[in-house]
């Protein structure tokens, strides 16, 4: 019997940093078992390199990073998700396309680090945190025994690790 591979959609309005990090480091992290794209409502067209720099620094890879629309996973044939997790609050706020499979969402809100001003270390510092933070969500996620759990704990759960 085959282990399922659960696909989840880091949303973030612009694509190009918080979203960007959550992908990759899920992919790295997941084991197989999950598996990470992003997206935006507005995309950016580009990767803040400072979010590529940061994976690279963990030694996540981040192969084929790029910034896309959501509008590429609504589509037929896209992967079908089973999570979508919101990581800016604006995302949350938008009105989200109407996703296939009917996936469970929640709202993993980080602040921006491409927002962060001062020093060059302040900002490489604002970079870090913040994927140390989606680091630590997604290990919480991985962690879940989600086969041994009904459709209303996996709720609750993934929205408490929204507020970890």
């Amino acid at each position: 019997m085959t282990e399922k591979t659960y696909n989840v959609l880091f949303i973030c309005t612009q694509n190009s940093a918080r979203s960007i990090l959550a992908e990759a480091l899920l992919n790295h992290f997941g084991g197989g078992r999950f598996r990470g794209h992003s997206a935006g409502s507005f995309p950016s067209g580009t990767v803040n390199p400072l979010a590529l720099a940061t994976l690279e620094r963990l030694h996540v890879p981040s192969t084929g990073a790029r910034s896309k629309n959501w509008d590429e996973f609504a589509q037929a044939g896209a992967p079908e998700m089973d999570f979508v997790f919101t990581v800016c609050d604006n995302a949350a706020g938008e009105v989200c396309p109407v996703w296939p499979g009917q996936p469970m969402s929640a709202h993993w809100g980080v602040p921006d680090p491409s927002a962060a001003e001062g020093t060059p270390e302040a900002v490489d510092k604002a970079f870090r945190d913040t994927a140390l933070i989606l680091k630590r969500r997604i290990e919480l996620l991985l962690a879940l025994p989600l086969e041994k759990l009904d459709s209303l704990a996996i709720k609750r759960q993934v929205q408490d690790i929204g507020q970890a």
